[in-house]
């Protein structure tokens, strides 16, 4: 079992910043992959950052050039969020996959097993 606790959300105006962390603890031996997702209520879970295979990031193409990942499993996950616009507003997820490292689907909610509670997001005009 991983568990996953996410913090640093908040209320923010457009254009300003966030920083979300996720604290990591459990079973960390098999090296899951981790992510970050975000829903709206009424909306698919959306896929919004994490790592290939290689370590290099990967963005939805919605937070590109404004989000940042970084982290792993033993210091934290981390996603910083700039210039954050309205449309940003939601929940955000921290992930775990229970199969170590992930070849592909790196940003398919079902490929991840494990799931924090969740940290509201809300960016205001």
């Amino acid at each position: 079992q991983v568990q996953l606790v996410e913090s640093g959300g908040g209320s923010v105006q457009a254009g300003g910043s966030l920083r979300l962390s996720c604290a990591v603890s459990g079973d960390i031996s098999n090296d899951p992959h981790l992510a970050w997702f975000r829903q709206v209520p009424g909306k698919e879970r959306e896929g919004v950052a994490s790592f290939d295979l290689f370590g290099r990031t990967i963005y939805a193409d919605s937070v590109k050039g404004r989000f940042t990942i970084s982290g792993d499993e033993k210091s934290g996950l981390y996603l910083q969020m700039d210039s954050l616009q309205r449309e940003d507003t939601a929940v955000y997820y921290c992930a775990a996959s229970s199969v170590g490292q992930l070849v592909s689907g790196h940003l398919n909610p079902s490929r991840y097993a494990y799931w924090g509670q969740g940290t509201q997001v809300t960016v205001s005009s």
